[in-house]
């Protein structure tokens, strides 16, 4: 991008035969370039866009600046929204403290090199004040949230004040902003229907994107889930489901009693539903992963009612010789580092008299499972693997690399973190 000057009539011919030449060297962005509505604005410093997908556009920038170097120019601001900077920006700003413009201007520096880094070649020209990691000293490939943590303002980024790539950016409200009550911004569901088809797109034609855009296209198309919230309406469910939970009673006679004189006959009653917690304790498994398990063996048993007697705990590595009846989740011991075999802790739950009416797993994957369905209900709780292949641990000190099974179809699979 380059610096503000003199503002100037808009020169909308030239503006628009840019954008045509940013979606014909990135035709898998053009539904998002055409998506964004031009507002002239003499106050904005070069072009900026705000969260609702108006992008500002300076007149004497539009003037000075060549279409070559234009089409980068919208390919840039589209990115900010595609890749949720403002949104993102927010989240920042409120997990880390951060307030003020200074810490805004420097979330814009960070989306900005997260972007600059592949945007420009291939029909794109990159202007030669563009703020790329390098300038900074920054790795390539890297992200807002890692370039923010690792720069701050001072000497070395005092030629980038003048950098304003607009509320859509960094979520900071500018003065020239219409809101979201004003003409010519796109509606959330618009937004986010840009969004799917420029993903589709890039999908679609492996190969013709950066990685860094084939990652953001996977990502759209598998959004972060909250996996506590998921964890626990699976567990609540099956814990709910018919047969879950129900047993024969004397304590209050069948209504049907009055028709058998002189027998008294049992009701079914619903009782809080019986869990036993699977928890993976094998090699593979981080000590870290394994507190992460047992909050979530307390966040199970909130989710059953609080009845601490109906919750269990099977630790298990390539066997399970214990099964612990919860009384503080801090309290479980956790044994094993060993191989993986989850079979052994299925047995485990299983055996246990009563039986659980559902059968909760936390593991990484890496394990073989039962060939049968358990006479239960299955949820399972995935250690996120970023690995295609992982090593495995069922051998000792074998070396050899293997892909896991999924999880069989009868679980109810939850991804944790």
């Amino acid at each position: 991008m380059t610096a503000p000057g003199t503002p100037g009539a808009l020169d909308r011919d030239k503006l628009f035969a840019a954008r045509l030449h940013a979606a014909r060297a990135r035709p898998y962005l053009a539904t998002a370039l055409f998506a964004l509505r031009p507002v002239e604005s003499p106050r904005t410093p070069t072009m900026a866009v705000d969260r609702h997908w108006r992008c500002y556009v300076s007149p004497a920038f539009v003037d000075r600046t060549p279409v070559e170097e234009l089409a980068g120019v919208w390919v840039h601001e589209v990115s900010h929204l595609l890749r949720d900077h403002h949104g993102r920006s927010d989240r920042l700003a409120k997990e880390r403290g951060l307030t003020g413009p200074g810490d805004r201007l420097r979330m814009n520096i960070a989306a900005d090199c997260e972007i600059n880094d592949d945007v420009y070649g291939d029909g794109l020209v990159r202007p030669a004040d563009a703020v790329v990691p390098g300038t900074l000293g920054l790795p390539e490939d890297g992200l807002m949230e890692d370039y923010v943590s690792r720069f701050g303002l001072g000497p070395h980024t005092q030629g980038m004040v003048w950098l304003d790539c607009g509320s859509g950016a960094d979520g900071l409200d500018r003065a020239w902003d219409l809101g979201p009550e004003g003409a010519d911004g796109l509606s959330e569901q618009e937004r986010d229907a840009v969004r799917f088809r420029v993903a589709q797109g890039i999908r679609g034609r492996p190969g013709t994107a950066s990685r860094q855009w084939e990652r953001w296209a996977e990502q759209a198309f598998h959004a972060p889930q909250p996996w506590r919230e998921l964890l626990g309406a699976a567990v609540r469910s099956a814990a709910s489901g018919p047969g879950a939970g129900e047993d024969y009673s004397y304590g209050r006679p069948s209504r049907r009693s009055a028709g058998v004189p002189g027998v008294v006959l049992p009701s079914l009653r619903r009782r809080p539903p019986r869990v036993s917690v699977v928890i993976d304790t094998s090699g593979s498994v981080s000590d870290a992963e394994l507190g992460s398990a047992l909050l979530e063996v307390a966040a199970i048993c909130r989710a059953v009612g609080g009845r601490r007697d109906m919750v269990t705990v099977v630790p298990c590595d390539a066997s399970a010789p214990l099964a612990h009846q919860l009384c503080r989740a801090e309290g479980i011991p956790l044994m094993g580092g060993g191989g993986t075999d989850l079979r052994a802790g299925f047995a485990a739950a299983l055996r246990a008299r009563p039986r659980p009416d559902v059968v909760v797993v936390l593991t990484d994957g890496q394990t073989p499972w039962p060939a049968a369905r358990p006479a239960c209900r299955t949820v399972v709780g995935l250690f996120p693997r970023w690995s295609s292949s992982v090593r495995s641990y069922n051998d000792g000190d074998d070396e050899s690399d293997y892909v896991p099974d999924a999880p069989p179809d009868w679980a109810r699979v939850v991804e944790i973190g």
